[in-house]
């Protein structure tokens, strides 16, 4: 049987960290709905302040470290995807965008995605929409109808509310219909394969 990966990728800075939390929530969703349809799955968390350094390296000398090449392999690799950011400013904040930044513009194209956010009070939510959706769209990513977005009062206790819970089971239907409809992922693309033939690439030929 195929196993299907999920990646899923949160911004947080803090630890504790409420955008790991949802993050790791959405995942469980998605996860216990392709199980429900007998899919197995398999989750490959990722928080972006351990990769900090190794992403601003990367920014600057155009190499990734291992570590980061690893995790951009998994993110790539990955038949879904589950991205949140804390909102910061009305907007995804730096580290998020600098790693998507690194992602390949064409890596992305027709992968399922979940978007979620975080921030200090509802208001936010709208950044959603005008910010990370239309990223993920840039990116040809499906993204799922349902983008979840937590306050502080969604959370009660350090669980989640009724509505929230609500609106997390629905993204994870979602997230879970789309990677059932996609042909399992052959994983990150090759950066040394070859699109041009040789024949292409020799003076005189248009083909």
């Amino acid at each position: 049987m195929t196993v299907r990966t999920l990646a899923v990728v949160s911004a947080g800075l803090s630890q504790p960290s409420s955008t790991r939390l949802l993050a790791d929530q959405l995942a469980a969703a998605t996860r216990d709905e392709l199980t429900r349809h007998g899919e197995q799955v398999e989750l490959r968390p990722v928080e972006l302040r351990e990769h900090a350094h190794d992403i601003v390296n990367h920014l600057l000398t155009g190499f990734p470290a291992e570590p980061l090449r690893r995790v951009l392999d998994e993110v790539t690799g990955a038949d879904g995807l589950i991205a949140v950011s804390p909102i910061f400013n009305a907007s995804y904040n730096g580290l998020f965008k600098a790693f998507f930044d690194l992602v390949d513009a064409d890596a992305l194209g027709g992968r399922a995605v979940l978007i979620g956010a975080t921030g200090g009070t509802a208001r936010h939510s709208l950044a959603l929409e005008h910010a990370l959706r239309p990223m993920f769209t840039y990116l040809r990513a499906v993204v799922a109808p349902t983008a979840v977005f937590a306050a502080p009062e969604d959370w009660s206790g350090g669980t989640v509310d009724g509505a929230l819970r609500a609106r997390i089971e629905r993204a994870g239907r979602e997230l879970a219909e789309l990677v059932r409809r996609s042909a399992p992922s052959s994983g990150p693309a090759d950066p040394f394969a070859l699109t041009t033939s040789f024949d292409q690439l020799l003076p005189g030929r248009d083909g």
